[in-house]
């Protein structure tokens, strides 16, 4: 795959494929863009241009021990829509995507920028008097130690193992995806930056269309922070999909693609 070099010495994996209105997928916390490959197809058939990024520490992008803070990624989808002159862009965003791309808005506002669609991903993660759509059990109390171990089971929300996604991604790429090492220190002190983040300022900011979905029986946090957050903002709206966890993309490919491109028409 093409890459690109960050003015911090990184190097990006991505992917570029179709013509059209561009698109970028930017994946969550330890997913590759692969990961992306049912919502890819959906949208260049439709005849979008779908750039994959995989996110430093993510894919096939070098893990420096340095730039481990949303604040970095978001300079980093900068650098790749200038190095590939993407202008009038739709940015979307799953789980920890989701705040690379909040990241890149409270940094660039909306430069760039036609809409932005993210998905299953709390603007706040930490729960208080403020918010009660955070991480299952994260408190401002427990923050500091919540995810020593990684993204702990908060016995919530859907159960069982969906893997007709994962099973049809890997028929379509011919090898399972690789998802990254969640508890090597560069990835631990990224995590560590997202539960401490709070992105509700930036989308009430916001003036470009956003799409909020979120997954009805997601494991990490309650359903209502999409429809929370696209409240604070009169040019946001929030779909809810059922019977759908927090991996909405692969839970869910259908829906999840069907909202995408009813928000883009």
């Amino acid at each position: 795959m093409p890459t690109i070099t960050t003015s911090d010495g990184v190097r990006l994996n991505y992917a570029d494929e179709g013509d059209g209105v561009p698109v970028v997928l930017i994946a969550g916390f330890c997913a590759p863009l692969e990961s992306w490959e049912l919502q890819r197809a959906a949208l260049v058939a439709e005849g979008y241009r779908v750039v994959g990024l995989d996110r430093r520490s993510h894919g096939g992008s070098d893990s420096p021990p340095y730039g481990q803070r949303l604040s970095r990624h978001g300079k980093d989808v900068q650098e790749v829509l200038a190095a590939l002159s993407l202008d009038d862009v739709v940015l979307v965003g799953g789980s920890m995507g989701a705040s690379a791309i909040w990241a890149y808005y409270d940094l660039f506002g909306a430069e760039r920028l036609r809409a932005v669609v993210t998905i299953d991903q709390t603007p706040k993660m930490v729960n208080d008097v403020s918010w009660e759509h955070g991480f299952y059990g994260l408190t401002r109390h427990n923050v500091g130690t919540f995810f020593d171990g990684g993204v702990p089971d908060t016995g919530r929300g859907l159960r069982e193992h969906r893997l007709a996604g994962i099973s049809r991604v890997v028929e379509a790429l011919g090898r399972p995806p690789v998802f990254a090492d969640p508890r090597t220190p560069e990835r631990r002190a990224l995590l560590q930056n997202h539960a401490e983040a709070d992105w509700r300022d930036v989308i009430a900011r916001m003036r470009v269309p956003a799409l909020f979905v979120a997954g009805r029986q997601s494991q990490l946090w309650p359903c209502g922070h999409a429809s929370a957050a696209a409240a604070t903002n009169p040019l946001a709206e929030a779909v809810t999909l059922d019977d759908c966890g927090h991996a909405a993309n692969l839970d869910q490919p259908e829906l999840t693609n069907a909202a995408i491109l009813e928000f883009l028409s």
